[in-house]
């Protein structure tokens, strides 16, 4: 069975999470442990990794049973199918969270005119200017070079 990605309104990931745990789904809302401070105190707290998504993992013709649940907006979908995430990424994501501090983490897309370091491969140590960006691909132009060249982070380890 797959894992679909699940889009749900704002701020209600938990709860769409539990919901749906309820009916015997298995489900999966990512949480990093990061540390609030109030005025007079301060407080670690579980918030999504991924705001608004919940990963869910239904057999294709179990899909419309979450609907039921108050919170779920639609699935996510890409090139006009449903999004489906593999088993080995969700174990990636388990890991990092398991093995990383919760302080260090932050999801950012890159902008247009950002400066990005490539820190592996054959362009190690090089740097250029964003042009865009389309899911983990990244293009950029390298000013030593004069070239543009696409970069997929999920492949290649780059510094901001």
């Amino acid at each position: 069975m797959p894992w679909f990605v699940l889009y749900t309104k704002s701020r209600a990931e938990k709860m769409v999470a539990e919901r749906l745990r309820g009916l015997k789904m298995e489900v999966y809302c990512p949480l990093k442990k990061i540390r609030r401070k109030w005025s007079d105190r301060i407080k670690i707290v579980e918030e999504p990794l991924f705001r608004s998504y919940c990963f869910v993992k239904l057999k294709e013709h179990e899909r419309k049973n979450v609907f039921v649940v108050p919170g779920v907006s639609h699935y996510l979908f890409w090139l006009n199918k449903p999004a489906i995430v593999r088993d080995e990424e969700i174990d990636i994501i388990k890991r990092l969270l398991n093995e990383v501090d919760h302080n260090c983490l932050s999801l950012n897309r890159m902008q247009p005119g950002d400066r990005l370091t490539i820190k592996s491969g054959s362009f190690s140590d090089l740097s250029g200017r964003v042009i865009r960006q389309q899911g983990t691909v990244v293009s950029l132009t390298l000013d030593s070079l004069q070239l543009v060249i696409s970069v997929d982070m999920a492949k290649t380890l780059v510094a901001v």
